[in-house]
């Protein structure tokens, strides 16, 4: 692994922004870190069915909805800074609630009220993000220049894998020790979510758009056109956006079931989970300096193509896990052997999918055009999330595990023949 921090051939602007950059992106690997286990130790520790669980995924992403209007509102604000500041503390202080939940099970099982205020705390916690990541993305791409924005963006995405490896490892241990231990670390990571934000707020950012004093309905009328707009006369970010609808839906179908999928089926315990996560995430910090690079260089379209292509096959080495179920135990780990060839295609997706869903996008337009490039593309995640979250778990509940999964490679099997016909149809520019 190599990831140059060679700051010298930076701007004064660049090398300020990349400290303040890199510092959250550590602070915010031990926010996801902990998250990284979130669905699990809500099936697991806090007993929550099935069907809230796909609810729990689908609150992550289904506010991203808002970004139609919520792009108007962020366009409007002058102060971004502050937008941040207040939006952080909103959404992430409620994680300081868990700090009362009970810790027996008698109190968790069945139909707890603690099931919907945990879900209630969390999709506040997710209102932050069509908020905070459009915003991410516009404070970058006014610093950083094209060619160092995929370096630079990648070296500090390297960073957050590291720390949140570390985090899951160790987390995971604790609840194997202890699984109500969500009761004491929610609240911390609640303190280090605010004050990583409040570190990303201070990156300098001058707004180039001439705000215009609008009726809020017209102006996001005004919204809406200019973003079909970028849509619809620009045809291979179209094409990229429809792959992205099956990858999309073939990842939030998925997702929840695998859960589940990991207790019923795999039978693993939260120390095993920690494991694969950090195996594929060690892979893929190892190799994401490459592809960071690499994505400046190449169409990303064709980028696109080898994360669908890398999702494909570790779903369909998790699915064939149910068929060879061979495995080792190793200090209170489950490695099954089937998994080895889930953990090497899971990291090259995961490297490759951190920088293609943050900034992908941005290669289809203007500097300028980079906001709402990334709204719609944020907009379309919401949409998507509306039903695929639950159909995949109506899909497991009466079809099972195989024909669900192979649902998903269906879908990302078109993606990629799509990703290949439109590159090879219409160039970008």
């Amino acid at each position: 692994m190599k990831i140059s921090f060679k700051l010298s051939n930076l701007t004064q602007a660049e090398r300020y922004t990349f400290r303040l950059h890199l510092i959250y992106s550590i602070l915010e690997g031990v926010v996801l870190g902990v998250l990284a286990l979130n669905e699990f130790v809500f099936l697991k520790s806090l007993k929550g069915s099935n069907m809230q669980l796909g609810i729990l995924f689908q609150f992550s992403m289904l506010v991203f909805i808002g970004l139609i209007f919520i792009n108007e509102l962020i366009r409007r604000t002058k102060n971004k800074a502050k937008m941040l500041r207040t939006t952080a503390i909103l959404t992430r202080l409620p994680l300081v609630l868990l700090f009362f939940f009970p810790r027996s099970e008698a109190a968790l099982d069945g139909d707890s009220v603690y099931h919907l205020i945990f879900l209630a705390i969390f999709l506040a916690y997710y209102l932050a993000a069509p908020i905070i990541y459009p915003t991410i993305n516009q404070f970058l791409k006014n610093t950083y220049s094209h060619d160092n924005f995929g370096r630079l963006f990648s070296n500090a995405t390297s960073v957050n894998k590291i720390v949140m490896l570390v985090v899951t490892f160790a987390y995971g241990l604790w609840l194997d020790i202890d699984p109500y231990a969500f009761t004491w670390i929610y609240p911390i990571i609640a303190i280090i979510g605010i004050a990583s934000v409040h570190l990303l707020s201070k990156i300098p950012y001058t707004d180039k758009d001439i705000i215009i004093k609008k009726p809020f309905k017209e102006a996001v009328k005004d919204s809406i056109k200019r973003m079909t707009n970028l849509v619809v006369t620009n045809r291979p970010y179209l094409h990229f956006e429809l792959g992205f609808m099956l990858y999309g839906f073939a990842f939030m179908s998925t997702v929840a079931v695998i859960t589940i999928y990991y207790d019923e089926v795999l039978q693993l315990n939260y120390s095993s989970v920690a494991f694969y996560k950090n195996s594929y995430n060690i892979l893929a910090i190892i190799i994401l300096p490459f592809f960071g690079k690499l994505l400046g260089k190449i169409d990303p379209r064709k980028f696109a193509v080898i994360t669908f292509g890398s999702m494909l096959m570790y779903i369909l080495a998790l699915a064939l896990t149910q068929y060879f179920p061979a495995f080792v135990d190793l200090w209170n780990i489950k490695l099954y052997y089937m998994m080895l060839a889930y953990i090497l295609f899971h990291s090259i997706f995961a490297a490759t999918m951190s920088l293609l869903w943050f900034i992908g996008s941005a290669y289809f337009g203007k500097d300028e055009d980079a906001g709402d490039l990334q709204s719609v593309h944020l907009s379309l995640t919401g949409i998507r999330a509306a039903f695929a979250p639950l159909v995949g778990i109506i899909f497991y509940q009466i079809f099972g595990y195989t024909i669900t999964f192979g649902i998903a490679i269906l879908c990302l099997f078109i993606a990629v023949l799509l990703m290949i016909w439109s590159y090879r149809r219409r160039k970008i520019g």
